[in-house]
């Protein structure tokens, strides 16, 4: 069977893909990809061995001056008529205002969406072009997120934060000169990001363990590959280090070929992310403003860490989990619903409606795994959670924030964020366990200490 962790990126974006040991077949359909000081002069070649000849550039105002003008100034020399839209604003979302923007000024004679950014552009370009039945690629402005390479896109929908799966990229060019002059915020997202695959890993492995997900252990051997590039490069990102920067950027769309070889988000996302969602909501819901997904995923991290650390202390009691499960009362978990999410919690209702992962049906056959299979459980911790010390270091030493109070969050919004983010989605997290073990009083005591 294939070693996906030693392959070259272009080994893995092989056309015909692999048939895999899970029983899965696994492809990445990249036609072109470049990570390399200089790239985005081959812009114009990208474009033309995708057979495009009118693409749509996307871009926002920030990377129209990072990147954006380059890549039309080159477009014009290779004669490439194209069209351009950049959005308005310093920030945006991948929300549906942004969405609608990139639709309405769509010309449907364009063949290709080309987005000049990083993960709102590279999201929104995703939806677009799966909407309108055409190929889009990204020319990258900053190493912040694993989505190069994904077949998903992290959209709010409704002020909820969702995945959309769509497509893929056809075309990624990472110029290392242009993403090694980001903002230094935008290099930390990236760690932050990839360190996430950690607490990622565990729960894919868990979740497994107790309902059975899919999971594919050599995909999940190439993410772990993906943190080995990123972290022994980390030290470099403070000094903008090229070397280390082109490292980053190949660890994240490794990142993203193992999602997209998947065909979910599950080896990239747990909790850590689910942290990152809730307050991302609270902000929308109040108006504010949030920090960038990757920040906010470290500081996740961290907190996700500190949580595993408590769990691997924890003898599951079958009386105490049943009698939570007995204890449960829909109104007043409807009632808590309504005050963490405010006006989105009729989506949040509207899931639980459609996936009953509240019932004491599917409870049964949780914690019946959860019993039978605890040592699975702790073994997963053991063999896929780093020691919380050595990667708080990393983190520190790039100057990166590491606490919830570092980036404005309240502890209230941290234990809140705790108790919310497995009514989200309907996905095993390690929050969903400890639900499961009648014990998330107990974790929130813990998370509001600590948070």
């Amino acid at each position: 069977m294939p070693d996906y962790k030693n392959m070259t990126l272009q080994e893995l974006t092989n056309a015909n893909g692999f048939d895999c040991e899970c029983g899965h077949h696994h492809e990445c359909p990249l036609t072109y990809l470049n990570i390399s000081s200089g790239a985005i002069a081959d812009t114009p070649n990208m474009v033309k061995k995708m057979g495009a000849k009118f693409p749509f550039v996307v871009c926002d105002e920030n990377t129209y001056a990072a990147a954006g003008e380059t890549v039309i100034k080159l477009l014009k020399e290779a004669e490439i008529p194209y069209k351009l839209h950049i959005l308005p604003g310093k920030r945006i979302s991948p929300a549906e205002w942004e969405a609608g923007s990139v639709l309405y000024a769509f010309d449907p004679k364009c063949d290709l969406v080309l987005g000049v950014g990083s993960g709102v552009i590279n999201d929104l370009c995703k939806v677009l072009a799966h909407a309108v039945g055409i190929r889009n690629a990204i020319v990258g402005t900053a190493p912040s997120m694993d989505g190069y390479a994904s077949n998903s896109a992290a959209m709010e929908v409704g002020k909820v934060k969702v995945s959309l799966y769509n497509q893929m990229p056809a075309g990624i060019l990472l110029d290392t000169r242009v993403l090694a002059n980001a903002p230094m915020r935008m290099l930390w997202a990236g760690l932050g990001d990839i360190v996430a695959k950690y607490c990622a890993l565990c729960e894919w492995k868990i979740s497994h363990a107790v309902i059975d997900e899919y999971y594919c252990e050599p995909i999940a051997d190439m993410m772990r590959g993906a943190m080995e590039k990123v972290v022994s490069a980390a030290p470099g990102i403070p000094e903008r280090d090229e070397t280390a920067i082109a490292a980053i950027a190949e660890g994240l769309v490794l990142a993203g070929i193992a999602m997209s070889y998947a065909k979910i988000s599950r080896p990239a996302s747990g909790l850590e992310h689910y942290f990152s969602h809730m307050w991302e909501m609270m902000a929308l819901e109040r108006g504010k403003e949030y920090d960038l997904h990757g920040i906010q995923v470290g500081v996740g991290t961290l907190l996700t860490l500190r949580i595993f650390e408590k769990l691997k202390q924890v003898v599951p009691d079958e009386k105490t989990a049943r009698a939570h499960m007995a204890a449960f009362n829909e109104a007043e978990w409807e009632a808590q619903v309504r005050r963490i999410f405010g006006k989105t919690a009729g989506e949040i209702i509207r899931i639980e409606n459609a996936t009953h992962k509240n019932s004491a049906e599917r409870f049964e056959k949780r914690i019946a795994n959860i019993l039978s299979k605890w040592d699975v459980i702790t073994k997963a911790m053991e063999d896929e959670l780093p020691k919380f010390d050595e990667l708080y270091e990393l983190m520190k030493n790039t100057g990166m924030p590491l606490t919830p109070s570092d980036i404005g969050v309240p502890k209230k919004d941290v234990v809140d964020a705790f108790i919310g983010a497995r009514d989200i989605r309907d996905k095993y997290l390690c929050c969903s366990l400890i639900w499961d073990l009648g014990l998330t009083d107990e974790f929130a005591k813990f998370v509001e200490e600590i948070g």
